[in-house]
C-alpha cells in the first residue's frame, strides 16, 4: 500500500464564520475499500469496576458516558470523527513524527476520539481525558485492516466546542496543545504546533533533550523538534483552501471545501479515498441546538450531508450500520485480519451505483444536481431551526437522520 495521503479537518470561529456559529469539518482519507459506518450511542450508566473493550485493549469504564454520534471504520471500536450531546466535536489525524509509532497493540488514536467524546463535557475536558488515557495506556497498533503489514501512526486531534478549540499533537505518551478561539484553523497529517503551546506534557522538553532532538537552548519549536527529518507530505494547498475564502464561512462553505479535489482536501487516488465526511455547526448562543452532518458514504463530492441533532429520543439508523460479526470478526481474532468480511451497510450499497455513474454522462450530472437539491432542502430546514425564536421540539427531530437516510436510499433505488 502506498503512503497515506493527507487527511484534513477544519474549524472556523466568528466573525470569520457567519452568524455567531462555530463551523467544524473533517474528511477521512482511508483505504479505498474500507467502509465507514455512522452510529449513535445513547448516554449510559456503568457498573463500578466495569471495563470497556476498545479496538485492541480493555480499559476501566467510567460511571457515566455521554450520548455520541460517530463516523468510524466499520472494523474498529473508536471513531474518525464525531460529536457528543454537549456540543463537543473531535476528529483525529494519523501523523508521522521523528519517533516511530508503536506497533504493539494499545489505544488507537481513533479509540481516543471516542473516549474523549464519551467522557468530555467541554473541549478542554475531552483533551484532559485523552492525554490522561495516553499516559496510562499508550497508543499503538495497526490503523488499517491489513494482515500483511502493520501501519502504525502517532495522532493529532482537533477538539472543538461552542467556545474554543484545542489542537492536540502527540508523540507516544508525550504531547502539546494549543487553544484556538478565533479565525480558521486546519490540521492535516503532519505536526503544526510551533512555539505557541498552551498546555504540554510535563516531561516533553526533557524527553526531546534526552533524544538529542533539542539542545535545551533557545525557543522550543514543537514541529521543528519532533517532525521527521524527511517530511514529504504537502498539506499547503488544502490548508489554505478555507482560509482563502473571502466571504463569511457557512456550513455550505465547509461542505464545498471538503468536496474540493483540486486542493487535495478530497482524496480519490489509486489506494485511498475520502471514505466519509462530517460537518458540525455549533452556535455560540446556547439556546440554539448544535447540528451535525454526516455522509456515511465515500467521496463527499458524490455524497449527501445529512443532519443530526441530539435529543432524548433518537431513532436508531440500522441502514448506516455495518453487519456485526461478534467474536467471529477477523479484527477481533488473533492473528488479526486473516479475512476481510463484507462490511457494507445498506446506505453504502445503495450509494455505490451513484458513485459509479455520477462522473459519467448527462444522467450522472442530473443525478448529482438532484442529490445536491436533496441536501439543500435539509440545509434550509436546519437554517430555520437555527434562526427560530421557538424552542426546539425534540419530537420533530428525533428521527431526522433516519428520515434523511431513508429518503436517500429510496432516491438511489
Amino acid at each position: 500500500m502506498a503512503a497515506a495521503p493527507p487527511s484534513y479537518c477544519f474549524v472556523a470561529f466568528p466573525p470569520r464564520a457567519k452568524d455567531g456559529l462555530v463551523v467544524f469539518g473533517k474528511n477521512s482519507a482511508r483505504p479505498r475499500d474500507e467502509v465507514q459506518e455512522v452510529v449513535y450511542f445513547s448516554a449510559a450508566d456503568h457498573e463500578p469496576e466495569s471495563k470497556v473493550e476498545c479496538t485492541y485493549i480493555s480499559i476501566d469504564q467510567v460511571p457515566r458516558t455521554y450520548a455520541i454520534m460517530i463516523s468510524r471504520p466499520a472494523w474498529l471500536w473508536g471513531a474518525e470523527m464525531g460529536a457528543n450531546e454537549h456540543g463537543v466535536c473531535i476528529a483525529n489525524e494519523a501523523i508521522n513524527t521523528r519517533e516511530p509509532a508503536a506497533e504493539i497493540e494499545a489505544l488507537l488514536g481513533m479509540d481516543l476520539v471516542r473516549l474523549g467524546l464519551e467522557r468530555g463535557e467541554t473541549a478542554k475536558e475531552a483533551l484532559d481525558v485523552i492525554v490522561s488515557l495516553l499516559e496510562e495506556h499508550g497508543q499503538g497498533g495497526n490503523y488499517f485492516e491489513d494482515a500483511n503489514s502493520c501501519h502504525s501512526f502517532q495522532s493529532a486531534y482537533l477538539i472543538v466546542d461552542r467556545d474554543e478549540a484545542w489542537v492536540l499533537e502527540t508523540i507516544g505518551k508525550y504531547w502539546a496543545a494549543e487553544k484556538v478561539t478565533e479565525g480558521v484553523r486546519c490540521i492535516c497529517s503532519q505536526l503544526s504546533l510551533t512555539t505557541k503551546m498552551d498546555a504540554e506534557h510535563p516531561e516533553l522538553r526533557s524527553y526531546a533533550q534526552s533524544q538529542g532532538w533539542w539542545t535545551g537552548e533557545g525557543e522550543f519549536n514543537f514541529s521543528e523538534v519532533f517532525s521527521p527529518v524527511e517530511d514529504h507530505l504537502d498539506c499547503g494547498a488544502g490548508k489554505d483552501s478555507l482560509e482563502k475564502q473571502e466571504e463569511s464561512i457557512t456550513v455550505q462553505t465547509m461542505m464545498n471545501t471538503l468536496r474540493d479535489k483540486a486542493s487535495g482536501v478530497c482524496i480519490d487516488s489509486e489506494f485511498f479515498l475520502t471514505t466519509a465526511s462530517g460537518v458540525s455547526v455549533l452556535p455560540q448562543n446556547r439556546s440554539s441546538p448544535c447540528i451535525h452532518y454526516f455522509t456515511g458514504t465515500p467521496d463527499p463530492s458524490r455524497s449527501i450531508f445529512k443532519p443530526f441533532i441530539f435529543v432524548d429520543d433518537v431513532k436508531l439508523v440500522p441502514k448506516t450500520q455495518s453487519p456485526c460479526f461478534g467474536d467471529d470478526d477477523p479484527a477481533k481474532k488473533e492473528p488479526r485480519f486473516q479475512e476481510k468480511p463484507d462490511r457494507r451497510h445498506e446506505l453504502y450499497k445503495a450509494h455505490e451505483w451513484a458513485r459509479a455513474i455520477i462522473e459519467s454522462d448527462q444522467q450522472g450530472r442530473k443525478l448529482r444536481s438532484t442529490m445536491l437539491e436533496l441536501e439543500k432542502q435539509g440545509l434550509e430546514a436546519m437554517e430555520e431551526i437555527l434562526t427560530s425564536s421557538e424552542p426546539l421540539d425534540p419530537a420533530e427531530v428525533g428521527d431526522l437522520f433516519y428520515d434523511c437516510v431513508d429518503t436517500e436510499i429510496k432516491f438511489f433505488k
